[in-house]
């Protein structure tokens, strides 16, 4: 008898161990030690001609961690610009320019400062088809628009002309949205946005990217009739000027949206050339 009872003893035990250790959490972190193993994991930022660089988190190497300049919730609530220098008034405050000229979306998020030392980043993703730099930046901008995500419900990118999303092959923004919409259980509308014309925005000013952005957004029939009463995220790489975030805010408020939100990973603080 207690044999057996010594016996039942260590099948629980053994069943326990195993509900705690064996679930599929665990299985993937093993996995993934199995792979680092085999195949060492190397940082982005690294050149072929150096050598192995430690890494400090996924992806990147402790030096390019240290000069990302991420951003926490204390700049501009509208456009995420950070203040330079003085007090923080608060987590709803404006910047002067939002305050003379508000963009049409509430309030905007923006993981980190546009910059040297992420530009090579977000580039590579947009236009070198760096697409194993996306689950990295997905959890970059999850972290800095996770409350306006979850208040939202639907997530969507900020569109691509055809012929763009053609030479391309695919959309950045688009794969941004499509996974923090998916890691946030939102609902995600990838096509509710079009492009009517191409429009370059390279080496534009602020007031003639608008100009040249104006009436170049549309809502495609599905949108419309998805988009009704609903609070939305729109997501893009970087934030330079706001213009082509301006034109989609406002075609999607105007379809009959009950609200706009900005998540991007970038903001630009200078004039950019994007």
């Amino acid at each position: 008898m207690r044999l057996t009872s010594r016996l039942g003893q260590i099948r629980s035990e053994v069943k326990a161990f195993v509900d705690e250790r064996m679930s599929l959490s665990h299985l993937r972190a093993l996995l993934g030690h199995m792979l680092d193993t085999v195949f060492p994991p190397h940082s982005f930022d690294n050149h072929e001609e150096a050598g192995p660089l430690p890494l400090t988190g996924a992806g990147l190497a402790t030096e390019g961690w240290s000069r990302v300049c991420f951003l926490d919730h204390d700049g501009c609530a509208m456009c995420a610009r950070p203040f330079e220098g003085g007090p923080f008034l608060g987590a709803d405050t404006l910047c002067s320019s939002c305050f003379d000229k508000p963009f049409p979306f509430s309030q905007a998020r923006a993981a980190c400062i546009y910059d040297e030392a992420v530009s090579g980043l977000i580039l590579g993703v947009k236009n070198g088809d760096r697409l194993d730099l996306a689950p990295m930046l997905t959890r970059w901008l999850e972290r800095a628009g996770a409350d306006v995500i979850l208040a939202a419900d639907i997530v969507m990118p900020v569109p691509l002309h055809p012929r763009r999303l053609l030479h391309r092959r695919y959309n950045q923004a688009a794969e941004l949205a499509r996974s923090v919409a998916r890691r946030l259980q939102r609902t995600y509308l990838g096509d509710a946005l079009k492009r009517t014309r191409m429009t370059n925005q390279r080496g534009k000013g602020a007031e003639a990217r608008w100009e040249n952005v104006r009436g170049a957004i549309a809502l495609s029939p599905r949108g419309a009739a998805q988009i009704r009463d609903k609070r939305i995220v729109l997501v893009d790489d970087v934030f330079a000027t706001g213009a082509t975030l301006r034109a989609c805010t406002a075609t999607l408020l105007k379809g009959g949206a009950a609200r706009v939100d900005v998540c991007v990973l970038a903001r630009a603080v200078l004039s950019s050339t994007l």
